[in-house]
């Protein structure tokens, strides 16, 4: 059954884009293409502002990851030279994982840490993730500080002299202790068993395969060549195709697949079949489960979660919560309630237990164990989900303002947002009409003028025509371009 009352649950916001968010900084920090939106000297600033806020009241000591991009350099060196310049020391750990940087600022005594990564996006595109002194996402009252310093005079905030000026510190150490961490997770030997990796020439080049090689795998690897460009170019989690294609090749146990800044995995099973984050969910949640692991017996998901998942975790007696898009939610909502799993379709899965973010190495490594443990391969313990087919349409709209209703969440518009009763009927109309074997969902973006609909049935044909239903309706009404 689907519990309650999260604070994120998305009967309190329309999209998880438009909720706390900024100017510059979304859910997932400051992100745009290198030089164009997110500029060297917004990282400048940053980390002037970063620096002196951590810094009024001692030294303050930052760490900073980044991923493969060519444009990560820049980012690197200019928020160094804001933070240095306050005072701050900054600690490099290079080209490394987002949960890595995660895992060395709450394990270490560091103020925060920054991550330059733009994930899953186009090379060119790239980002700023702030960190607080937990290892979680940062508060969002010094995000709003960040912001208002981005637009002030560059002036307000006081260089150091001398020999409080900050310094630059190569800390592989940090970067060999995260590896260490995964290592010591664990609880088997991997030998005689061939895995695949697509690091998706990112930040997982430098690590995932050192890991499985030192717990004994037979490790294949691909895509672990970056040259600045080619991140995520083809490859990596949002890519699959590939490496669905290399596991059957070369008769590959399992394979896992990471984006840019590795906090994302998908799985391959033998059988070259995709296992996305909604599988990961019921594969965890199960032996969870089984091992007494699974806290309030409830794994978190997001409104994007296919309900063949929720059947299944029905099914098996698992309870669940629903929030909305975005790993910032999910772990919020575990935190509030002590969960230990949770996670997006997409791949951001979190083991409450050992990270406060997703880890796409760390998931790869849990089920890993999962498998071996209960002696069957992932084909084997995916099987009882029956993922819907979902059809998802992108209408581009004059106006935004449309409110909806799922069988679980009611979908509030925006306050100055006019609901439209035809739409909402025609949901409605659609979702009496699924019954137990399907749900619509409508959502607003965040970013661009566009309404999404999104329907899940028991066929491909049926949920096609459910779409275009809705979508009809808000032609109709004059609402599309």
């Amino acid at each position: 059954m689907m519990k309650g009352n999260c604070r994120c649950l998305y009967s309190n916001i329309v999209d998880n884009e438009l909720v706390e968010m900024g100017k510059y900084f979304g859910t997932d920090g400051f992100r745009g293409e290198a030089n164009v939106n997110l500029t060297a000297m917004h990282a400048f600033k940053i980390g002037r502002f970063i620096g002196w806020y951590y810094g009024r009241y001692h030294k303050c000591s930052v760490v900073i990851g980044k991923d493969t991009r060519r444009s990560s350099y820049m980012f690197e060196d200019a928020l160094s030279a804001g933070l240095t310049s306050t005072g701050a020391d900054v600690y490099l750990l290079h080209v490394t994982t987002t949960p890595s940087v995660s895992y060395v600022v709450r394990t270490g005594d560091f103020d925060c840490g920054i991550m330059v990564s733009a994930s899953h996006n186009p090379f060119y595109d790239n980002g700023i993730k702030l960190i607080n002194g937990n290892g979680e996402k940062m508060e969002q009252e010094v995000i709003d500080e960040v912001e208002k310093y981005l637009d002030s005079d560059l002036e307000s905030i006081p260089y150091a002299r001398m020999e409080k000026i900050g310094r630059t510190v190569d800390y592989f150490a940090g970067r060999n202790r995260y590896m260490g961490y995964l290592m010591s997770l664990a609880t088997h030997s991997y030998r005689n068993i061939k895995v695949g990796l697509d690091c998706s020439n990112g930040s997982a080049s430098s690590i995932a395969k050192g890991v499985f090689d030192a717990l004994g795998a037979e490790t294949h690897v691909i895509n672990d060549a970056p040259d600045g460009t080619n991140i995520n170019k083809e490859c990596g989690s949002t890519h699959i195709e590939e490496l669905q294609k290399y596991v059957i090749g070369n008769k590959l146990d399992i394979g896992f697949a990471y984006d840019g800044d590795a906090d994302r995995c998908l799985c391959v099973d033998e059988k070259g079949n995709v296992v996305n984050g909604d599988l990961i969910l019921y594969v965890a949640g199960v032996y969870m489960k089984q091992k007494g692991t699974l806290v309030n017996n409830t794994v978190v998901t997001t409104i994007m979660s296919n309900i063949g998942l929720y059947k299944a975790f029905d099914a098996v007696g698992i309870d669940y919560e629903k929030t909305a898009v975005g790993d910032k939610y999910v772990y919020e909502c575990m935190r509030e309630n002590e969960y230990k799993l949770g996670g997006e379709e997409s791949g951001h899965i979190i083991f409450g237990k050992y990270a406060t973010t997703g880890d796409g190495i760390l998931t790869s490594l849990k089920i890993m164990e999962a498998m071996i443990e209960q002696k069957q391969s992932l084909a084997q313990l995916a099987e009882p989900v029956e993922i819907f087919p979902q059809i998802l349409e992108n209408v581009r709209v004059y106006d935004k303002a449309v409110a909806q209703a799922d069988e679980d969440v009611k979908v509030k518009s925006k306050p100055e947002a006019q609901q439209d009763a035809d739409v909402q009927a025609a949901v409605k109309e659609v979702a009496d009409k699924l019954g137990e074997d399907g749900r619509i969902l409508v959502r607003e973006s965040g970013t661009e003028p566009v309404i999404r609909v999104m329907v899940e049935a028991r066929t491909d044909e049926e949920a096609e025509k459910c779409v275009d239903y809705v979508v009809d309706v808000i032609n109709k009404k004059g609402h599309a371009l």
